[in-house]
């Protein structure tokens, strides 16, 4: 689990299938002094696990990712110039299957864009 040690995020807002939080890096983790060092750079693989932890918080249960429509790492997110991101995500619910489409931003800045299915 990233949250609460890599990130924190604040109380979502809902409206209807659209959730919005905000996002709030800890530069000090551990994971940025190999991810890089100097030019410390948040990983592909922990904006994912943010998205999962945001939305197991807010379903209150655990979530297992079983499809990724599209992934699309489109910025570099240096939590040295963007301590915060903004999560959108919405939701659609099928089944015991959950829907997303997704997005990490910040000041116009577009850096993930994620489709893709939680069960």
């Amino acid at each position: 689990m990233l949250k609460d040690t890599f990130f924190t995020f604040s109380p979502p807002e809902i409206d209807g299938s659209l959730l919005k939080t905000t996002i709030t890096l800890n530069p000090a983790h551990d994971i940025f002094k190999g991810h890089f060092p100097g030019n410390p750079i948040v990983p592909g693989v922990c904006m994912m696990q943010m998205i999962k932890e945001v939305l197991e918080d807010h379903l209150d249960k655990k979530l297992q990712l079983v499809k990724a429509d599209n992934i699309k790492f489109l910025s570099f997110v240096n939590p040295n110039q963007h301590l915060q991101v903004r999560l959108e995500v919405k939701l659609g619910m099928v089944e015991e299957q959950v829907k997303i489409d997704a997005q990490l931003v910040n000041e116009g800045i577009v850096f993930l864009k994620f489709k893709g299915v939680f069960k």
